[in-house]
């Protein structure tokens, strides 16, 4: 199973759009939130509208995944806390998004939101647990922030990591956890795109300007994982037992 990571896209109609010429080249394509950008002059009820139209065209492709992150968050849910609610439109379309869990061959892939509150929290502890009892050969989440502690987080000046997530993995130990959030952590010289926690691998495709995005191949069968990137490219064996040095730096 060939996935393609991507996250952080901020509503880069030219990244969209290589996504989309991108996707029938994978099994999987993954988004690992922040889709949208609060910092845009676009109002976020349409970029939701052109995001959604970029996601079928991506799903009638191939097998998509997507979860929030925090630039996706817009507006209360039920329980009074933020929520990416147009991903609802989105998973009403058979895509699947946050709270889902999705089996493929032998691989389960959970998609985690981007939660905001103590419920929104205990509805992703009672999910991973649930998805634990079921776990497959291989097991994938989507979680927008990177683990604390990770370099996958470092900012080039201050650990930027989610402590519960660090819990979770060392909890559950999950395959795979591809995050995002984190933008500069793959340029800088003590961070990275890929970290080894236990027997978890978590990956961070970063972001960066251009018409490409930031992305990573990652291949379950072979077990490789390359990220590609402008400042070119790295590969890492997934068979790897911990974090191998980056010789880009």
């Amino acid at each position: 199973m060939r996935i393609l990571l991507v996250s952080d896209l901020h509503y880069s109609l030219p990244q969209l759009d290589w996504v989309v010429a991108a996707s029938h080249s994978f099994d999987v394509v993954s988004i690992a939130g922040d889709s949208l950008n609060i910092n845009s002059s676009v109002p976020l009820d349409a970029q939701s509208v052109v995001l959604e139209r970029y996601l079928a065209l991506i799903a009638a492709t191939t097998q998509l995944v997507v979860s929030s992150g925090n630039h996706d968050l817009t507006g209360p849910d039920e329980r009074g806390e933020q929520s990416a609610l147009w991903l609802r439109d989105v998973h009403a379309e058979g895509i699947p998004t946050d709270g889902d869990s999705l089996f493929l061959g032998t691989t389960l892939i959970t998609v985690c939101p981007w939660w905001d509150g103590p419920e929104g929290r205990a509805a992703l502890v009672s999910q991973l647990a649930a998805d634990s009892e079921r776990r497959p050969e291989r097991w994938v989440w989507l979680y927008h922030w990177p683990p604390l502690g990770s370099p996958t987080c470092w900012t080039g000046r201050r650990d930027y990591g989610d402590s519960d997530l660090r819990g979770w993995i060392e909890q559950y130990q999950p395959d795979v956890v591809h995050a995002g959030h984190v933008h500069e952590a793959p340029f800088k010289s003590d961070g990275s795109w890929m970290d080894r926690i236990g027997n978890t691998w978590v990956f961070n495709t970063g972001h960066q300007i251009g018409h490409v995005p930031a992305f990573i191949e990652l291949d379950l069968e072979t077990e490789q994982a390359t990220w590609a990137s402008l400042m070119g490219s790295e590969t890492v064996d997934l068979r790897e037992r911990v974090t191998p040095s980056r010789t880009v730096f």
